[in-house]
């Protein structure tokens, strides 16, 4: 039932007349203390459980026999929007908790919360058989003092079988005597098969050097200042093979692929030998994030990125920097070979003119991208791929969680001036491929190779697009049109572009995508035709999610949004709109009554790949 959003609590209650039921997940819904109490006294065969703990939640109201199905859960799956430990406490058999804190720091009405609970023997969380410890906070100091109260019971008993230990934390969370006991205890104890800390946890610490590792499946150094050596000595054993690592996270670990982290700067080479070492250690990767870090290779056969990448013949999902794709490094003494000039941003409204190499149409002849090209030669050899990541190494959405829209972004690297249609076009290889990004590419000409992913990647189920070509004018919009005729199986598009004109040329070949449910536009200074957004949702019938933040005034978008709402919410209950100016200050205010599902699936953009461990929740 995860994201029933739209459900009633009096509707959600029948599921307990399944009394058998051994998996719940309840993510999304709403309950009331009283009517989950109702709920879980009825299913005592319950092993797993996902709910959502709400302001307003009161673990004194669950009966005698809800507590003695919640004794026998063994996995549970929380989200916490209010401070409290929810159902943890009734939970003595937990072998696997999942905790995701998505508190406010304020109350609509401007109140700030405070993270203290009421700490009694009652509210003391069972750990001793736990296996699995996960939690994933939300931005806001508040998300961290909760934390804290529940890795406190951690620290004074680490479980004797803890295997996992995964904590993702936005911006810097900062160690505390508690935390650090904690790391000391799971240091002596416990062998893991899977880790994620906060940087500031990592960074400068010996704590790998002294972790003890099983066979281990999933790391995360996400942000962390870990360099190529410590990478190789500490979690790689100096090149002793990893044959169960399944997934690794290095996203903006911007020195993990060079030796020595104080010396390099972003814009210097790799060192391929430590690449090298990496992927003979770990050969069965199938989820591999590189991104937000500049990760250029330097000239010589065999050595670049992505010809050491190609030998990870079992990858399923891979996230890339796009400068790091690029052929090899522009060199003053290489003239392009038909100069065109191209304007590259360094903020919304100024703009550098430079030459690049124009890129081959991928569609001449039958030629298609260039085999040449490293790309090219990298995605024929993971035919498999079923989630491909190009995001620039200096990208920033315009929509950050709870903060204001970012008016400004950094320019992109230089070497993805490098990357252009022919190497987007390179992507129609993949025939499995399901879920698509690409992310401030500057040297997008006309966007053709689009148009070849939609042709050939039958399979694409979502697609994100941002910030492509020239900032101030939308130079693709021909290609998409073409590109989505042809995309039957889409589900997800969401597009960040400045100055998009939400037309009806583009409503009209968004409708050919018959198997859409979600679209999100994310654009400065754009524009929306409200009648072409009303005969879109009349066409498209499966699309429960409008969301789009443009430039449009606060009484254009109200009554877009009123009347999207009055035509089509009775048909669609789980219809999610949302039509609002992207630099309005009230921005943060709407993005809180989204649920969840959509805001952390679709209208916040994110990478994706290896963002947790694989197969974390049933």
């Amino acid at each position: 039932m995860a994201g029933c959003y739209w459900l009633s609590g009096a509707t959600i209650e029948h599921v307990a007349r399944c009394r058998s039921l051994v998996k719940v997940n309840l993510s999304g819904c709403h309950l009331t203390s009283l009517r989950l109490s109702k709920m879980l006294s009825a299913l005592q065969h319950l092993r797993s459980l996902a709910i959502d703990v709400s302001p307003g939640f009161d673990a004194g109201q669950l009966s005698g026999e809800c507590k003695a199905t919640l004794s026998r859960v063994r996995e549970l799956k929380q989200t916490l929007y209010t401070p409290s430990y929810g159902v943890v406490p009734c939970c003595t058999s937990l072998e696997k908790l999942l905790l995701y804190f998505e508190i406010l720091d304020r109350t609509r009405e401007g109140a700030i919360l405070s993270g203290q609970l009421m700490v009694g023997q009652s509210n003391v969380p069972h750990y001793q058989n736990l296996r699995v410890f996960y939690a994933r906070l939300a931005p806001g100091y508040i998300n961290q003092e909760v934390v804290r109260l529940y890795l406190a019971v951690l620290s004074d008993r680490t479980p004797e079988n803890l295997h996992a230990f995964l904590i993702s934390v936005p911006g810097s969370f900062a160690e505390s005597g508690a935390t650090k006991n904690l790391l000391d205890s799971m240091a002596r104890n416990v062998a893991l098969d899977a880790l994620q800390l906060p940087r500031s946890w990592l960074n400068g610490s010996s704590l790998l050097q002294h972790m003890k590792f099983n066979d281990p499946f999933y790391f995360s150094f996400s942000r962390c200042t870990l360099s190529g050596g410590h990478l190789i000595q500490r979690v790689i054993n100096g090149g002793k093979e990893l044959r169960s690592l399944a997934s690794l996270n290095l996203s903006g670990c911007v020195h993990c692929l060079s030796p020595d982290s104080l010396l390099r700067k972003a814009e210097d080479d790799i060192d391929s030998g430590i690449l090298e070492t990496l992927v003979a250690s770990c050969r069965n990767l199938r989820h591999l994030n590189l991104s937000a870090a500049h990760h250029h290779s330097s000239e010589g056969p065999g050595r670049h990125l992505c010809q050491l990448l190609a030998r990870l013949r079992h990858l399923r999902s891979l996230s890339l920097p796009v400068c790091s794709v690029a052929d090899s490094a522009p060199r003053a003494d290489r003239a392009p070979a038909q100069p065109a000039m191209h304007a590259v941003p360094r903020s919304f409204g100024k703009k550098v003119r430079i030459g690049v190499q124009s890129c081959p149409n991928p569609f001449s002849g039958q030629a298609g991208p260039q085999p040449s090209s490293v790309f090219w030669s990298l995605l024929k050899s993971v035919p498999f791929l079923e989630r491909l990541e190009l995001i620039g190494s200096n990208f920033s959405s315009a929509m950050p969680r709870n903060e204001p829209a970012i008016r400004n972004s950094l320019p992109p690297c230089g070497r993805a001036q490098n990357v252009g249609d022919s190497e987007v076009a390179a992507i129609g290889q993949l025939a499995f491929l399901r879920h698509l990004t690409l992310a401030q590419l500057p040297s997008i000409l006309t966007g053709s190779g689009l148009v070849s992913i939609g042709l050939q990647c039958q399979q694409l189920q979502s697609l994100s697009l941002a910030n492509l070509g020239m900032m101030g004018k939308v130079v693709y919009m021909s290609a998409l049109s073409d590109m989505l005729k042809h995309c039957k199986r889409l589900k997800d598009l969401r597009l960040e572009q400045p100055y998009f004109s939400a037309n009806a040329q583009f409503f009209q070949a968004l409708s050919q995508c018959s198997a859409l449910q979600r679209l999100c536009l994310v654009s400065r200074s754009g524009t929306l035709q409200p009648e072409a957004v009303l005969a879109f949702m009349a066409r498209c019938l499966h699309v429960v999610v409008c969301h789009m933040f443009t430039g449009e005034s606060l009484a254009t978008c109200k009554n877009l949004q009123q009347s999207l709402l009055r035509s089509f919410q009775a048909e669609r209950p789980a219809l999610n709109v949302v039509i609002f100016p992207l630099l309005h200050e009230g921005l943060t205010n709407v993005i809180r009554d989204v649920p969840m599902v959509h805001l952390d699936e679709i209208t916040l953009f994110k990478s994706r790949v290896a963002e947790e461990p694989p197969n974390l929740w049933w």
